[in-house]
């Protein structure tokens, strides 16, 4: 049988899916934390790996699902949130952009699984699954409680989830998660019933931000949250060094990212010490280019006496705290550190 007989789409998708396969996985399990420091691995949209020094390991927000991956529906469902939210209905033009660089299914090791919000790109059942087969019988599901429904309809035990709301703080090893108010008003209105005129007060059943207190430092994941004056208010009762906000090119009609002077005002109102913005890798009609927040930060900083400096990250790129805090822009490892340990296999030295 010759290889074209041998070939399939199914052969095609394990062979090129995930794009990074397990590259990522075998990176972050190997890496060890400096003492005096943490490390952070961007899995995409908000998905967030955190590694401490004593080899704590917190996932956030990870996914590794897809958006519109065809046009023969062409409205949303009636009560989708972007529905609710613009009165539109002509289904978004949402496809994934970014790569999945983390195999979820080889998983080794995680001491606590982290959700926002419910929303289904900030919760995943693949890897709650593998989590539940791959980790140890002890590692807990931790988000509010619309998350939590979302884990036990996908089978994880209910002994295995914790619902936390705002003011809630969760020990883990050597880190301390604390729970605070979430800003996302799209999550607001998030709802399968005519909800116009009711005033919505389940916001903390539904989204919440977090601070992970590592013994090095501390960041602030605020998940899918929209600017707030009240993050003067986490940034007066809270230490901050790392902040995380999502940012995007918001349509005609929508409020959904925070726009650049967003992702400034609210590293300015938290009083961070280094805002990375996220979340604009991902989906098409969203995407932004982060750059405007460092051309605006560059315009802005001498007259306002900005005291952060901001970070623009790539999806499967690692940060570590606060060894790269004063980085402004982030590249993937280049290779070719041993060049000419070898004598190159040329005709001769003049063709290099």
């Amino acid at each position: 049988m010759s290889k074209i007989d041998e070939l399939n789409r199914e052969k095609w998708i394990l062979g090129a899916f995930p794009e990074w396969g397990t590259w990522l996985n075998e990176e972050i399990d190997a890496e060890v934390v400096e003492p005096g420091s943490f490390k952070m691995w961007w899995i995409g949209c908000t998905g967030i790996w955190v590694k401490t020094e004593n080899n704590t390991n917190i996932a956030i927000d990870l996914w590794f699902g897809t958006g519109k991956r065809s046009k023969k529906t062409k409205e949303m469902e009636k009560f989708h949130q972007m529905r609710n939210m613009t009165g539109g209905r002509l289904t978004q033009p949402n496809l994934r952009a970014a790569p999945i660089v983390y195999d979820p299914f080889s998983v080794t090791t995680i001491d606590a699984v982290l959700s926002t919000h419910y929303h289904n790109d900030h919760i995943d059942p693949f890897f709650a699954a593998a989590v539940m087969k791959n980790c140890a019988a002890d590692v807990p599901f931790i988000g509010p409680q619309e998350s939590v429904n979302r884990w036990l309809s996908y089978g994880v035990p209910a002994e295995r989830c914790r619902v936390v709301k705002p003011g809630d703080v969760i020990k883990v090893k050597d880190t301390e998660i604390v729970a605070l108010d979430s800003f996302d008003r799209t999550c607001l209105v998030t709802a399968d019933e005519d909800i116009r005129g009711v005033c919505p007060t389940n916001m903390d059943e539904k989204a919440v931000n977090y601070l992970i207190k590592t013994p090095a430092g501390n960041i602030y994941h605020s998940g899918d949250s929209h600017y707030s004056v009240y993050y003067a208010k986490h940034g007066k009762d809270h230490q901050i060094d790392v902040a995380l906000g999502s940012y995007g090119e918001n349509p005609v009609g929508n409020q959904d990212k925070m726009t650049s002077i967003d992702i400034l005002r609210m590293a300015e109102a938290l009083n961070t010490k280094v805002v990375i913005p996220f979340h604009y890798d991902v989906w098409t009609n969203f995407k932004a280019d982060p750059l405007e927040i460092l051309m605006l930060y560059n315009y802005k900083k001498h007259v306002l006496q900005y005291e952060f400096k901001p970070f623009i990250w790539d999806v499967g790129g690692m940060f570590t705290y606060p060894q790269d805090k004063d980085k402004i822009q982030y590249h993937y490892r280049r290779g070719f550190e041993d060049a000419f340990t070898d004598e190159p296999n040329v005709p001769f030295r003049s063709i290099l």
